[in-house]
Formats: C-alpha cells, sequence, structure tokens
C-alpha cells in the first residue's frame, strides 16, 4: 500500500502540472498567432521553433552593425597602473565592440553559427571580412596578452565560456575561412583554458547567480568544448567539480525566480549542466530530487520585462531565451513524456515573449540578445 503522505504528494504533483498545462495551453495560442505573422520564425512541428534564413540575415545584422562598434563601452577593468588605461580597441583588437568584451566573443559566436546553419547566406561575404578583420593573430596575441595582466577573475566564467563555444564552433567546421580562425584563435583557447584548470581546484563552492558569475553555465559550455575537442582531463576536471557543486543540491528554490537583474535562471542552468555530466539514469533520479513539479511551475511562465532600455531589466528578456535552450536541452534527458511537452510548451512560450522585441531602438538589448535567441532556437533546430 503507498503510504498516504506520498500518495499526497503524488497527486499534488499531478495537479501542478494539469494547471501549469492549462496555464501554458492559453499562452501558447496566443503565440501561435503572434508566430504566424513573424516572417523570422518557423514552426518545425511539435510546437519546436526554428529561424528562417531572413531571421538569419536580421540577427547577423545586429550583430555586424556593433562587432566593429567601440562606442559605448564597458571595460570592466582593474587598473593596475596607467599604462592599461587605453582605449578599447587598443586593449581589446579582437574583441572590442559590442558594448563590452563577452558580448563581443558571442557576437562573433553567432556569426559562425549562422554562417554554419544558412550557407550562402546574402551577407556571407560582409559577415567573413568582419571576423577575419578582428581574428589575426596578432589581435588574439594582444587579448592573451590583456589576460596575462587582468585580475584573475576578470570574464570568469561568462566570458570564458563563450569564447569556448566559439571556439567549438569553429573546431566543428569543415570550412577554411573556419579552419583559419580557429587556428588564429588557438592561443586564447588555450589560455581561457589554462585558466579553467587554475581556477576549478580552489573554487570550493558555485556561484548560483542569476548573471555572469554563474559557475553552472559557465561549466556547461567549457564541458562543450572539451568534448567536442577531446579534451579528456579537461573535461572530466569540469565533471568531477560539476558532481561536487551541486550532485548534492535538492529542492531548488525556484520561486525565487526571476531576480530583477537575472538572465541566467540559477535552476535550470544547473540542470543543464548536470544533464551533461551525469549518465542518464543519475541525471533522472537527480533531476526528481533537484526541481520537483510544484517548484518547476515557477519556472514556466515567461519573465515580464517592463522597460527595455534600462541595461539591467532588459536582462529578463535574456532569461526568456536562456530559459528556453535550457529547457530544449533537458527534453532528451528526461523520460517523462508529460514533463518533456510542459518544457516544450514553456519554451516555444519563453522564445516568443521575447523575440519580436530584439530588435528595438534600445542599445541596452540589441548588442548581444541576438546570440542569445540564435542559440536557442539552434537548439530547436537541432530536433
Amino acid at each position: 500500500m503507498i503510504p498516504r503522505s506520498l500518495l499526497f504528494e503524488q497527486m499534488k504533483a499531478v495537479f501542478v502540472r494539469l494547471l501549469c498545462g492549462w496555464l501554458l495551453l492559453g499562452q501558447a495560442n496566443v503565440a501561435w498567432a503572434q508566430a504566424a505573422d513573424n516572417p523570422y520564425l518557423r514552426n518545425v512541428g511539435e510546437g519546436v521553433l526554428q529561424l528562417t534564413e531572413e531571421g538569419a540575415i536580421h540577427f547577423s545584422g545586429l550583430a555586424l552593425s556593433c562587432l566593429q562598434r567601440e562606442y559605448p563601452n564597458k571595460l570592466n577593468q582593474v587598473l593596475p597602473d596607467a599604462g592599461m588605461l587605453k582605449p578599447p580597441r587598443e586593449l581589446h583588437p579582437a574583441f572590442y565592440g559590442c558594448f563590452d568584451w563577452h558580448s563581443s566573443v558571442h557576437g562573433h559566436w553567432m556569426l559562425v553559427r549562422l554562417l554554419k546553419e544558412f550557407p550562402g547566406l546574402p551577407n556571407d561575404s560582409l559577415i567573413r571580412q568582419a571576423i577575419g578583420q578582428n581574428l589575426q593573430p596578432a589581435n588574439i596575441d594582444a587579448e592573451v596578452a590583456y589576460f596575462q595582466q587582468a585580475s584573475k577573475s576578470w570574464e570568469r566564467m561568462y566570458g570564458w565560456a563563450w569564447l569556448l563555444k566559439l571556439a567549438e564552433e569553429l573546431h566543428s567546421w569543415d570550412d577554411p575561412d573556419g579552419r583559419r580562425w580557429y587556428e588564429n584563435l588557438r592561443p586564447l583557447t588555450e589560455a581561457i583554458v589554462g585558466r579553467y584548470q587554475e581556477f576549478l581546484p580552489v573554487q570550493q563552492y558555485p556561484v548560483r547567480t542569476g548573471v555572469h558569475p554563474n559557475t553552472a553555465f559557465g561549466l556547461a559550455f567549457a564541458w562543450d568544448y572539451a568534448h567536442a575537442a577531446k579534451l579528456d582531463s579537461f573535461q572530466a576536471l569540469i565533471e568531477e567539480r560539476s558532481v561536487a557543486y551541486f550532485g548534492n543540491d535538492r529542492n531548488c528554490p525556484a520561486s525565487w525566480e526571476p531576480s530583477g537583474e537575472d538572465f541566467l535562471s540559477a535552476c535550470l542552468e544547473e540542470a543543464d549542466l548536470m544533464r551533461r555530466v551525469l549518465p542518464a539514469e543519475d541525471f533522472a533520479e537527480w533531476w526528481n530530487g533537484f526541481l520537483p513539479a510544484d517548484q518547476l511551475a515557477a519556472l514556466l511562465s515567461p519573465a515580464d520585462v517592463s522597460d527595455r532600455s534600462d541595461p539591467k531589466i532588459v536582462h529578463l528578456d535574456g532569461l526568456n531565451l536562456s530559459r528556453a535552450w535550457c529547457m530544449y536541452g533537458l527534453l532528451d534527458a528526461l523520460p517523462d513524456r508529460a514533463l518533456r511537452t510542459q518544457l516544450l510548451d514553456a519554451a516555444r512560450a519563453h522564445l516568443l515573449a521575447t523575440l519580436p522585441n530584439i530588435a528595438s531602438e534600445h542599445y541596452e538589448g540589441t548588442h548581444w540578445l541576438a546570440s542569445f535567441a540564435v542559440y536557442a532556437l539552434s537548439l530547436g533546430r537541432s530536433r
């Protein structure tokens, strides 16, 4: 006989799932009306959204407009002396545009991804020209030199992770430009891997914030590169530290999300990491203890963005997009079909809440959100 307390918890979980499904269905009906008029998106079945070529041209244009735009710029540096007080283009000749270093890096990643997914884009030559100018060996050498002088925590781990995501994208591209750019980038890639290898053994506690220093996000993208490049010892280090940081986590406080400037979900980023590093059976057990249905319910509705001219509030558009990519990534790791459907519906709702707002007059969002959108939609494309 099932204990009454356990039966109650099971019934509560079923009720929560049904309620969330009903709410999401209402959101989905509105969302599909929006999607039907959006030339940048297409539905490829089961509610999965993919980027069209017209959308790829649109998003690549956003990155091209800022990749070599030096100002406004947030250097976010600690000055050891006056010698580091230089214009962005001198400090970061490869990644000086798009407001800050990490946004420039993932702008480059996005353009490479779009070249791969949409061969023959009308602006292909413009994209290749911009990337080729920036990723020259001398420019990368200057970026490595900056890292050697910068504080240990500079761009840790957000910028590090996106640099490795760019390296991963180039590594897997059978293209003459891609191979050349990968080799040009290699010194900086190796410097970033070295930073991870130095830091992870001494990082005792993970950072669980919803912004740049989030440890789970930083480890997930690093794992992707280590796996793709067959860096076995680096991958093993990431897996060991991931389990040490998060293996015993239970009942993630999802109701605390989002904070007012989040662009990452602390709960979903952690789950997105653990589905990479744990065997399938172990992950399913871990998930059941980490995000039970009543906690997951708090993450299924998109965040409201009240002021897209505010550089912190607009982070919430990024949260909607990163939640979507986590949900897409989790689909194949979860055995419960009803739960997968629930996550798929929620991912679609999150995407449609933010995608129409990426191209606005506010540089606070346009300099980086397209990269988040392309990454989320590329996971849908791969399904």
